[in-house]
């Protein structure tokens, strides 16, 4: 099989915490692939350096063959990544379509060229790929009347208007109903099989991975622990004692003080919310 995206020895460090540590897997072509772990294992941090958000320490991101390490999150769109985040971020006066209209507009590099109304460029594109997602119907409607999740529909549907080759979805269905989580995720599996797009996706909702993903990848502490099929990983004593209460986010060395941990701990909570703040404002 082809592989699109494929990680060597990545790894990245905040001072003396190891977020992500020797990473190393591959996605092939067509795949929905899940990246699993307890919050704080190294997920986002991990999604971060595959976008150019974050540069690694060590380690290489590879895109069909292809190294990103230190190209910018807008070059490495250019080169067919879509991503959606854990938070959605749109203009709450701006209508549904005319967010896709003006991810169609930077695809299309008119941006420093579009006439004063821009209203009326790539519409009907537009309103295919809300199409894809269900959002037709809701072309006119501003995005600040919206419920949730169509807001993650919208997200989606503005990550596919480049014809991406790879889409990055970090939590896609966080702060989702059940049902909405359920639709969302078997629409994401109609697109890799209709688009033959790769997908790598985080997410905690234990029952969408083991329904959709073809493939599943367990991180802990910043270390992949498990990668396998979706009864291999549900049967893995080790991922089992993580999620079941056995592994903790930090292991103490020996001799280390039940404060020293703490003191880790309390920084990465600190870290995670500095970061958080400087993507989203």
């Amino acid at each position: 099989m082809t592989v699109v995206l494929e990680t060597r020895h990545l790894s990245r460090s905040f001072n003396a915490i190891r977020a992500v540590d020797d990473v190393s897997f591959s996605l092939h072509k067509g795949e929905l692939l899940a990246l699993i772990g307890p919050n704080g294992a190294g997920k986002s941090t991990c999604f971060n350096m595959l976008m150019g958000q974050l540069k690694p320490t060590s380690g290489a991101v590879f895109l069909n063959g292809e190294n990103l390490v230190g190209q910018s999150p807008r070059a490495i769109w250019r080169k067919g990544v879509g991503r959606t985040f854990q938070i959605t971020g749109t203009y709450q006066s701006m209508t549904v379509a005319e967010h896709v209209q003006m991810a169609l507009i930077s695809h299309h590099r008119r941006i420093f060229s579009i006439p004063p109304y821009a209203h009326g460029l790539y519409r009907d594109e537009a309103l295919g790929f809300l199409d894809l997602v269900g959002m037709r119907d809701q072309a006119d409607r501003p995005c600040a009347v919206l419920a949730y999740g169509d807001l993650k529909r919208l997200e989606l549907a503005i990550a596919l208007s480049h014809d991406p080759t790879l889409l990055l979805m970090d939590e896609p269905t966080a702060g989702m109903a059940p049902r909405e989580r359920t639709a969302l995720m078997q629409l994401t599996a109609d697109i890799v099989r209709d688009r033959g797009i790769s997908v790598l996706f985080t997410e905690h909702d234990m029952d969408v991975v083991f329904a959709h993903a073809h493939r599943i990848m367990v991180l802990n502490r910043g270390r992949l622990i498990a990668d396998g099929s979706v009864e291999e990983i549900r049967n893995n004593p080790q991922v089992q004692e993580v999620y079941l209460g056995g592994g903790t986010l930090f292991k103490p060395e020996a001799g280390a003080s039940r404060a020293r941990t703490f003191r880790c701990e309390q920084f990465l909570r600190q870290g995670a919310c500095a970061w958080r703040s400087q993507l989203y404002g």
